[in-house]
């Protein structure tokens, strides 16, 4: 679900950017990031890309289906008006 390869590169990102005279402490920011990055991921509300296309495909079918009942319910009421006026 997450990349940990993007983990790692922004916490290295962030490693990289700090001042010169913090440079000695770059090993420790960029392990502590690399983990508050991760917990913080972990926290969002997301879900697979997978699961995603998994979900977007039952719509489809869904929506394929109330198409169909929809147009059934319409010829059933077409009918029922034709016998009515009859």
């Amino acid at each position: 679900m997450i990349n940990p390869k993007k983990i790692e590169e922004m916490a290295k990102q962030l490693s990289d950017n700090l001042p010169s005279g913090l440079k000695q402490f770059a090993g420790e920011f960029e392990d502590k990031s690399k983990q508050i990055l991760q917990n913080q991921l972990m926290k969002l509300d997301v879900v697979s890309r997978e699961e995603f296309d998994v979900q977007q495909h039952v719509l489809l079918k869904t929506r394929e289906k109330l198409e169909a009942l929809q147009a059934q319910v319409d010829a059933l009421e077409a009918k029922l008006n034709q016998a009515a006026g009859e």
